[in-house]
Parts: structure tokens; sequence; C-alpha cells
């Protein structure tokens, strides 16, 4: 399992996180393409935190051919409070949010199918008499 975090992103978590959900679960090549065309401010960092995530599996020596997006996460950061000068003296709060986003990277497991075992037949059900 390889992970990669994006600390203080000036984004809002909830505008992340529509960008996020796109990759959910999904092999990396497709998840690479998938940001490559999202017409959203939140792809561009999101695909190179995903390609720092790739990065470190080869540092770690893992085939990213069979890699998938296990998880993706996006928390709340720090929030930087500004004031905005309104009239008769008086200040509006503006609280700029900002995001904390971290990708898990997992080597898929195959496909085993349940039930009958390789070499076993299943019992063939006998066909029901018709009555006349």
């Amino acid at each position: 399992m390889v992970t990669a975090t994006l600390t203080n992103y000036r984004q809002s978590p909830r505008k992340v996180r529509r960008v996020a959900n796109l990759i959910k679960g999904k092999p990396i090549m497709t998840a690479v393409s998938t940001l490559m065309f999202t017409p959203k401010d939140a792809a561009d960092p999101i695909l190179k935190l995903l390609k720092s995530a790739i990065a470190n599996a080869k540092s770690l020596s893992v085939d990213e051919t069979n890699l998938i997006v296990k998880g993706i996460t996006v928390d709340k950061g720090p929030i930087l409070k500004r004031m905005m000068p309104m009239a008769r003296g008086r200040g509006f709060p503006i609280h700029k949010h900002t995001s904390t986003v971290t990708i898990t990277l997992d080597v898929k497991e195959p496909k085993v199918k349940k039930g009958a075992k390789a070499g076993e037949a299943k019992p063939v059900k006998a066909a029901k008499a018709v009555k006349k």
C-alpha cells in the first residue's frame, strides 16, 4: 500500500471531493486519463498528487501496471480568516477554506470465482418429467 498527501490546498473540500470521487477505485491509467480531461480546477493538483504516489510506488519497486486507487480522502485543512471592510466601520468575515488530500494506491488482487474449484464439474440437474 502506497500513499501520497497534499496539504493546505487552497480550495474548499466540497469542490475537491467532486473530482476525487471520479477516480476512487479505478486503475491508475484510467484515473490519470480521467483527471487529464476533467475541466475542474482541482483536477490538476490531484493529477500531480497521483503521479507522486505512482513515483512512490516505483521507489518501493511495485509494478505500476497492477495499481489501483484504493482510496482517496479529502479532509478540511486550516481555515484562513480575513475581514472585508463594510459600511459604517463594520467588517464582514471571509473564510478561505483549505483541503488536505490523501491518495492510497494498492495492488489489484486477481479475481477468484466463488463456487466450484478448478477440475470439479458441477452436477447437472435432471430435467423434470413432462406430464401428459
